[in-house]
């Protein structure tokens, strides 16, 4: 039950660290891209001077002009490249993705739209074009990343996208499985119960019908207190009969099932304890399966006492809602619920209680959302003055019923 109650800072934990592993990986990859990103400047710098060198140099050999640009200039077959003059007409360009049967237009629409992109990208390379030591010219070589450069810059994110995805969907099959291996031990655990409630039960009825015949008995009306519990019993034995299979819903009378519910609390409760029904109208009707709805009313007001030690007031409000709603709120005058824990009061093994397994909101929460299509949450809650739980039921059904052979 510790690990259900820890469930959310253990999420926490694995957040935290994908975001560390995420950022590491980011990092790491970063560093990567700064040292390729040098390398192709000092590539593309090494380039520009390489043409300036070779452009102004009227007085070198053939021989040498030959051996500069085939080592130098045309061994770039990878960073795209575009030279322009002072004006930005273009005179050469390298490694773009031109198609030898586009229209001169579509080229030149396309190498300014580069040169664009190239300016957003790094500060375009200086080339001074000399004549006998004085300069009657400039280019200018423009340059982006590679195209593996540009790769290795997106990789990251692609790969943190993908883990995200795959451990998205592992987290959702997970969750699945585990939830459908709890509702298994639940409903086995109900039926499991009930099954051992129903020997004792008969045995119960028959001793019942002895003492009504005991003269001595017959009129101290043990046997009437008794078959009041027995009829409790046998409720609680059909409840939990009822945890696994699709209860059939009927519309009921909503207050007549809460002021029976009352009623059978009032007089096993310590006389300190303190319910009321408070309604508009005593006949709003829901659509509910009666034994597992009146379940569901007796564990928040069990709770209810428990929180207020045994000692204050609890009010049931009912009232219509809109859209075909109503609903039920339980408020009591006990401690209160913290803040920080409000949102794990349905979850299963927690517990505010020194005994207990923590599982009675969680099935109430099954009861009223699974079976009967409604809501229950916590309302308001403030320490040492109170907590109001809010049950939504449906007036009028939005979902076809099940055949009771389901």
């Amino acid at each position: 039950m510790n690990l259900y109650s820890s469930n959310a800072r253990w999420k926490w934990f694995v957040l935290a660290a994908s975001v560390f592993i995420s950022i590491g990986s980011i990092y790491y990859t970063n560093i990567l891209v700064n040292q390729l990103k040098e390398q192709e400047k000092q590539q593309i710098q090494l380039y520009a001077k390489t043409l300036e060198f070779t452009v102004n140099q009227n007085d070198a050999s053939s021989e040498n002009i030959n051996f500069i640009t085939q080592e130098i200039l045309f061994q770039n077959n990878s960073i795209p490249i575009i030279i322009t003059d002072e004006r930005e007409k273009v005179i050469d360009y390298r490694n773009l993705k031109l198609k030898d049967q586009w229209p001169a237009v579509q080229k030149e629409r396309y190498l300014i739209n580069e040169i664009e992109v190239m300016k957003g990208t790094y500060e375009p390379i200086r080339i001074s074009l000399k004549d006998n030591g004085e300069e009657f010219a400039v280019q200018y070589v423009y340059y982006k990343n590679s195209f593996l450069l540009a790769q290795l810059i997106a990789y990251p994110y692609i790969q943190l996208s993908v883990i995200a995805i795959f451990a998205f969907i592992s987290y959702l099959a997970f969750n699945y499985s585990k939830e459908a291996e709890q509702n298994r031990l639940w409903v086995g655990l109900a039926k499991e119960t009930a099954h051992q409630l129903g020997t004792p039960l008969s045995s119960l009825m028959a001793w019942v019908e002895v003492m009504r015949e005991d003269p001595d008995l017959k009129n101290r009306n043990i046997a009437e207190e008794l078959e009041k519990d027995i009829r409790k019993l046998t409720i609680v034995t059909e409840r939990f009969s009822s945890i696994g299979s699709v209860p059939v819903l009927k519309q009921e009378n909503v207050v007549t099932l809460i002021n029976n519910v009352v009623n059978y609390l009032r007089p096993r409760l310590s006389s300190k304890v303190r319910i009321d029904v408070y309604t508009l109208s005593d006949n709003i009707n829901a659509y509910v399966h009666a034994p597992l709805f009146e379940w569901v009313l007796e564990n928040l007001c069990k709770n209810a006492v428990d929180a207020m030690s045994s000692s204050g007031n609890i009010a049931i409000k009912i009232l219509r809602g809109s859209e075909g709603k109503v609903l039920i709120d339980i408020s009591d005058t006990g401690k209160g619920i913290p803040r920080s824990k409000i949102a794990m009061v349905f979850n299963p093994g927690f517990t505010t209680k020194k005994r207990g397994w923590g599982l009675g909101l969680t099935l109430a929460k099954r009861i009223i959302e699974i079976y009967h299509k409604g809501k229950i949450f916590v309302k308001s809650s403030e320490e040492n003055q109170g907590t109001t739980f809010r049950i939504i039921l449906n007036a009028s059904l939005g979902y076809s019923q099940p055949d009771n052979k389901a």
